[in-house]
C-alpha cells in the first residue's frame, strides 16, 4: 500500500465549503467526532499512532474520517515511533505534527518523543486516550497521569473534562504549538468524553485565544540600530545560526545579511540547512565535533551574531572561553534564552526572520566596505590547513566514505539521522538545504532516525528520504520496518555498522583508559539484511569498497523501502573533537599547525599598541580588543 498525498488546496474544496456553511449550526455529535472535525479544520492530513482500549472511540471515529477522505492514519509499531514520525513531519513541512496513543503504557511510550520535540522546539500535538472520568484517580486498568508526567516537557496540556470544550482546546493547541517558539502540546481525552454526545459548534483555527497568550513581539528599532552599529564596527564578525532560523524560514534573510556584510556563517546541528554549506562564506558546523575553522573563528571573532541559537554546551565547550573576545548580538524569539548562558551586548527578542529582515531594511544595501576581507582570508587559511578529512581508501571502508558517497549520489535528499558518530559524520560531510536535515539534537535520542524518515516520506511521498543510522541506534526502533513495509514507504536506511555504540566507545577510548564497558554490539547483532527481508523490505549488505557506490546506487533506485548494512572499520574516531571542559580552540584530532591556530599578538584598533592575544583590553589605552 502506498501513501497518496491529500490535495493541499482543500481550502477551496466542496467539503470545506460545506464545513464553512455549517460552522455555526449546532450538530448533535460525539466528542470523538468533534475531535476529528477539529483536526480536519486545522488542515491535518496525516496522523501517526497506535490504538488501544481508552482511545478506541476516537479510532472508531477516525475510521469514518478516513472514509470521508479527511485524513490518513499511519499505523506505527510502537508509540515512540509515532512521536518521532510526527516530529519529523513537522520539521520537514513547517506544519504541526500529530500523533495518537492510548492510556497507560501507550501514553508513557510517547514520553521520549515528546521530550525530543520539546528540546528541539518542534510543533506537535499529542493526543492520548484516558480512562473514563469517573475512574481517574482510582488506579484503573491502564491509568497513568500523563498530564502530570509530561508537564516539564510540553508547552501546554489539557485533560478534556467536557466534550463541549474539544473544539476550543484543539484550536488553542495548534495555536500554542506553532506560535512563538514551537513545541509539543498534549491533549488527554477520557474514554467517555469520546463517546458522549452534545450540541457541537465548531471552532475555526485561530479564533480561540487562550488567556495570557501573546504573539511574538516585533524587534525594537533601537535594538536593530544598536546591532547594526556593532556590525559596522566589527572587523572579525561571525554569524552563528541555530534551529530558530529553520523554524522561522529565515534562510533567505541569513544569506542576504551574510552577503551584504561579508559575514562568515557557522551553524549549529539544528541550524544545518539555514545557509548554503557550499557557499564561500560558510564555515560549517561549530562545537564539539564542528569544523576546526568554525571553532577557531568563534574563538577569535570580535562580534558574534547569534540568530536562533541558544549557546548549548555542545556548541560552546567551556562557556567562559567561548567567543572570549567578542561582543554578542543575540536574536531569539524566546526571551528566556537571551542572557541565559551568555549575556549579550545587544538582545533582540523577536522572530529570527523578522529581525534579520529588519536589519536588512535598516542597512539599506550599504555593504561591508571591505572591513572583513582580512578576516575571511584568515578563515580560508584555516580551511586550507584544517579540512575535514576522509581517510585514505585502504583496508576496510571508512564511515566517512559512506557519507560522502551518499552526498554525491543523493545531494538533494531529505536526510534523517540517529544519534552517535554517524550523526556527527553526516553533519560534517552532508550539505543540506532548508528543512532537509532532520536529527535529534538537544535530547540526542537513539532510535529517532528511521521513524523520523517515515514521517518525512509520508509528507513527501515522491522525494528521496535517507536515514543514516548506526548499528546500535537502529535497534532502538527496528520494529518500524513493519511500517515502512505496510505502507510501501520508499525510505532508504543506511546503517554505518562498526559493531559498537560508536560514540560511547570513542569516549571510553579517550577518557576512560580504553575500558570498553558494555559498548560492543557484536554479540547478538542480527543479520540486518535477513531481518529487513523478514519484514518485506529489500536488504543489502556492503563489505567491499568496490561495491559501495554501485550498491548504494541500486538501493536509491529501488522503488520501495531498502535497508543497507555497510560494514565499516571498527575503530574509526570522529574528529575534530573538543574534549569535555576544554575551549573550542583546544580540539583533538587535528594536524599540527600551531602557528595558525590562534593569534599570539594583536594590534589595538584605537591606539595601535601591540599586545598579547590573551588580553581582552588594550593595556595602553583601555580600549576593548
Amino acid at each position: 500500500m502506498t501513501i497518496t498525498p491529500l490535495n493541499p488546496s482543500t481550502a477551496a474544496s466542496p467539503v470545506v465549503q460545506e464545513i464553512a456553511a455549517t460552522a455555526q449550526r449546532p450538530q448533535r455529535v460525539s466528542g470523538a467526532y468533534a475531535l476529528m472535525d477539529a483536526l480536519h479544520r486545522h488542515g491535518v492530513e496525516h496522523i501517526f499512532g497506535y490504538p488501544g482500549g481508552a482511545i478506541l472511540p476516537i479510532y472508531d471515529e477516525l475510521h469514518k474520517a478516513e472514509a470521508r477522505g479527511w485524513l490518513k492514519h499511519i499505523l506505527v509499531r510502537h508509540e515512540q515511533g509515532g512521536t518521532h514520525a510526527a516530529d519529523a513531519y513537522a520539521r520537514a513541512t513547517g506544519r504541526v505534527g500529530v500523533c495518537f496513543g492510548t492510556s497507560g503504557p501507550g501514553a508513557t511510550n510517547l514520553v521520549t518523543g515528546i521530550a525530543t520535540a520539546q528540546m528541539d522546539s518542534v510543533a506537535m500535538v499529542v493526543i492520548t486516550g484516558q480512562v473514563p472520568r469517573a475512574a481517574i484517580g482510582t488506579d484503573a486498568f491502564q491509568e497513568t497521569d500523563i498530564f502530570g508526567i509530561t508537564l516539564p516537557i510540553v508547552k501546554h496540556s489539557w485533560v478534556v473534562r467536557d466534550p463541549r470544550h474539544i473544539g476550543r482546546i484543539v484550536a488553542e493547541a495548534f495555536l500554542i504549538a506553532s506560535t512563538g517558539r514551537p513545541g509539543p502540546v498534549l491533549i488527554d481525552v477520557p474514554k467517555d468524553v469520546g463517546t458522549e454526545e452534545f450540541d457541537y459548534v465548531p471552532v475555526e483555527p485561530g479564533s480561540s485565544i487562550p488567556a495570557g497568550f501573546h504573539r511574538p513581539p516585533a524587534p525594537r528599532p533601537e535594538a536593530i540600530s544598536a546591532a547594526l552599529d556593532l556590525i559596522r564596527q566589527s572587523r572579525r564578525p561571525l554569524l552563528y545560526v541555530g534551529g530558530g532560523a529553520i523554524s522561522s524560514g529565515a534562510h533567505a534573510a541569513v544569506a542576504a545579511l551574510a552577503e551584504r556584510f561579508r559575514l562568515p556563517v557557522t551553524t549549529t546541528l539544528m541550524g544545518k540547512g539555514s545557509f548554503d554549506e557550499k557557499h564561500p562564506l560558510a564555515v560549517g558546523m561549530l562545537g564539539m565535533h564542528g569544523t576546526a575553522y568554525a571553532n577557531f573563528a568563534v574563538t577569535e571573532c570580535d562580534l558574534l551574531i547569534a540568530a536562533g541559537a541558544r549557546f548549548d554546551d555542545r556548541v560552546t565547550g567551556r562557556l567562559d572561553s567561548f567567543a572570549p573576545r567578542a561582543q554578542v548580538i543575540h536574536i531569539d524569539i524566546d526571551a528566556a534564552e537571551v542572557g541565559k548562558n551568555r549575556v549579550p551586548e545587544v538582545p533582540v527578542v523577536a522572530d529570527v526572520k523578522t529581525a534579520l529582515e529588519a536589519l536588512l531594511a535598516a542597512s539599506d544595501d550599504e555593504g561591508s566596505g571591505g572591513r572583513t576581507e582580512a578576516w575571511l582570508e584568515r578563515i580560508n587559511t584555516w580551511k586550507h590547513h584544517y579540512p575535514l578529512v576522509v581517510p585514505a581508501p585502504e583496508g576496510e571502508i571508512a564511515p566517512q566514505e559512506v557519507v560522502v558517497a551518499l552526498r554525491e549520489l543523493a545531494p538533494d535528499a531529505f536526510y534523517t539521522t540517529d544519534v552517535g558518530q554517524h550523526q556527527m559524520w553526516a553533519a560534517q560531510f552532508l550539505h543540506n538545504g532548508p528543512r532537509r536535515w532532520i536529527s535529534s539534537a538537544g535530547l540526542g535520542t537513539m532510535g529517532f532516525g528511521m521513524p523520523a524518515a517515515m514521517g518525512v516520506q509520508v509528507a513527501f511521498p515522491h522525494e528521496c528520504v535517507i536515514c543514516v543510522a548506526g548499528d546500535a541506534s537502529i535497534l532502538m526502533n527496528i520494529q518500524e520496518l513493519g511500517t515502512l513495509s505496510q505502507y510501501g514507504l520508499p525510505v532508504k536506511v543506511v546503517v554505518i555498522n562498526n559493531g559498537w555504540q560508536g560514540m560511547v566507545r570513542q569516549w571510553q577510548e579517550s577518557f576512560y583508559e580504553e575500558r570498553y564497558s558494555n559498548s560492543e554490539m557484536t554479540g547478538g547483532m542480527p543479520n540486518f539484511q535477513a531481518l529487513a527481508e523478514a519484514f518485506g523490505v529489500q536488504g543489502i549488505t556492503i563489505t567491499d569498497r568496490a561495491d559501495l557506490k554501485p550498491l548504494l546506487r541500486q538501493a536509491l533506485a529501488h522503488p520501495g523501502p531498502c535497508f543497507v548494512d555497510v560494514k565499516v572499520r571498527r575503530n574509526e574516531n570522529c574528529y575534530p573533537m573538543v574534549p569535555p571542559g576544554a575551549s573550542n580552540a583546544q580540539m583533538v584530532g587535528l594536524p599540527s599547525h600551531p602557528e595558525l591556530a590562534i593569534d599570539t599578538i594583536r594590534q589595538c584598533g584605537a591606539c595601535g599598541t601591540a599586545t598579547a592575544s590573551a588580553h581582552l583590553f588594550c593595556p595602553s589605552c583601555g580600549a576593548k580588543l
